[in-house]
């Protein structure tokens, strides 16, 4: 623990904050290299041991990129397949037919919110922003009209509905009945989905114009001149059925133990298979198949997209990893639990309380999972000694808590802004206030559901 404590803690963080989104908005300075410079100056100015400050900041790093790096790698390469093969346009192109080129921003929401369903939200996003960057090239709207539907309809369902791993957390945490938490979490969740993304991104989308070129764009929506020349567009059902196969694998590796008897063999291959890692490896051998092979595409051509689609996302996933490393910082010197202090210390209903210390973690911390998971842990003591708790619906607070205000320290806020090609301004003009949407209208939602039942 830092030799700081209590508000002055609270001001120091707030202090960092500030200098983060100054610095890289205003001044334009490297996202990474700010983020490195700042948590280790917020280290030193808490009283940190100078020996722990990096060794902290480095194990946030890690903690991030052990899974995002992965993650990240293999589904640019996914979505790098399917956009050479044209199965990207295959799914734009039957998105565009059924909705109609009009209501492009409902299809964005509704594929996010089903393929959202058991997977994190940074592999729902490398899924599925080919299909986005292909969608708006077609039909010459922009990155927030299509992008920001998208990003609410997977954060919804990353904060509220089981299977997702933070919510079964909580789930377990709180002694919520499953099934009763999914339905309750639907009925919350698509009104808030269609709120905070369809809506607000038509909204958004008078007012934040971002640039004509992006380049990480082009590379999803460049498709190989053979298949240009021939039409050959992949079916429907095979590109679909490539692209969903991570989901249903680690939908699969979610129930191993409905399927098999936990502990035996057959059990641990599923789950092996239901990693997320290992689902999306599987995935993008299957692709280089269906998109590569089948398509006509030889293994130097393979090669070459695979080796091509890696080197724009390095200096994302650097970014992404400073901001953990940020988050860790803010942990490890205490100002996390002076953040909850405040939460728990409002003398407020269970269920808001849930809510409250959840956004409190949340803005410390940048991470949704981790604010529902600890939050679950802090308030579940709490929530059993008050008779009349409805635990299901705990979990939906705690949920909505987890997602308020993404801001720097979030790995999600770098994704979007850069794959987006945002300045760091209409990063937190539309995605921040995305997520402060969910979690309000969720929050007064489940208020209001609880008055009913």
């Amino acid at each position: 623990m830092g030799a700081v404590t209590g508000t002055t803690l609270l001001v120091y963080a707030l202090i960092a904050v500030i200098a983060l989104v100054v610095l890289i908005a205003r001044f334009k300075l490297n996202p990474f290299i700010t983020l490195v410079v700042v948590s280790v100056l917020l280290g030193f100015a808490v009283g940190m041991p100078m020996g722990d400050i990096v060794k902290s900041f480095e194990a946030g790093v890690g903690g991030t990129l052990g899974h995002i790096a992965l993650v990240v790698g293999l589904g640019t390469m996914l979505g790098k397949m399917m956009a050479e093969s044209g199965g990207a346009e295959r799914i734009a192109n039957t998105l565009i037919d059924f909705f109609g080129a009009k209501n492009v921003h409902w299809a964005m929401a509704t594929i996010a919110f089903i393929v959202g369903l058991p997977v994190f939200f940074e592999v729902g996003f490398v899924l599925l922003v080919p299909i986005a960057f292909n969608v708006a090239k077609r039909t010459g709207t922009s990155m927030v009209l299509v992008g920001i539907p998208m990003v609410a309809g997977l954060s919804v369902v990353h904060g509220l509905i089981p299977p997702h791993p933070a919510a079964l957390l909580a789930v377990t945490a709180y002694g919520a009945d499953i099934g009763k938490t999914i339905m309750y979490a639907l009925i919350v969740g698509i009104p808030t989905a269609a709120l905070a993304g369809p809506l607000f991104a038509k909204l958004m989308d008078r007012y934040v114009k971002l640039p004509e070129v992006n380049p990480l764009a082009d590379q999803f929506t460049e498709e190989d001149e053979r298949v240009k020349a021939s039409h050959e567009l992949p079916g429907f059902g095979i590109t679909v059925f490539t692209i969903l196969l991570p989901v249903i694998l680690m939908l699969i590796g979610s129930w191993a133990d409905l399927f098999t008897t936990p502990k035996t063999f057959a059990n641990d291959f599923l789950k092996l298979i239901g990693n997320s890692v290992m689902a999306l490896l599987i995935a993008a051998l299957v692709s280089f198949y269906t998109f590569g092979k089948a398509r006509g595409f030889n293994r130097e051509t393979i090669l070459k997209f695979t080796n091509e689609c890696v080197a724009p996302t390095a200096i994302i996933t650097l970014v992404v990893g400073a901001g953990g490393g940020f988050g860790r910082i803010l942990r490890d010197s205490g100002i996390s639990n002076a953040i909850v202090d405040v939460a728990t210390g409002a003398n407020v209903s269970v269920l808001v309380l849930g809510w409250l210390v959840a956004v409190m973690i949340r803005i410390a911390t940048g991470s949704a999972t981790v604010a529902m998971t600890t939050a679950a842990g802090i308030v579940a003591p709490i929530a059993a000694s008050v008779p009349g708790t409805r635990p299901e619906l705990l979990v939906l607070t705690t949920g909505a808590g987890s997602l308020i205000l993404s801001h720097v320290n979030d790995g999600g806020f770098w994704l979007v802004k850069e794959y987006f090609n945002m300045t760091v301004t209409q990063t937190f003009q539309t995605w921040s206030v995305c997520e402060t949407i969910i979690s309000v209208v969720a929050l007064l939602l489940t208020l209001g559901l609880a008055t009913l039942i």
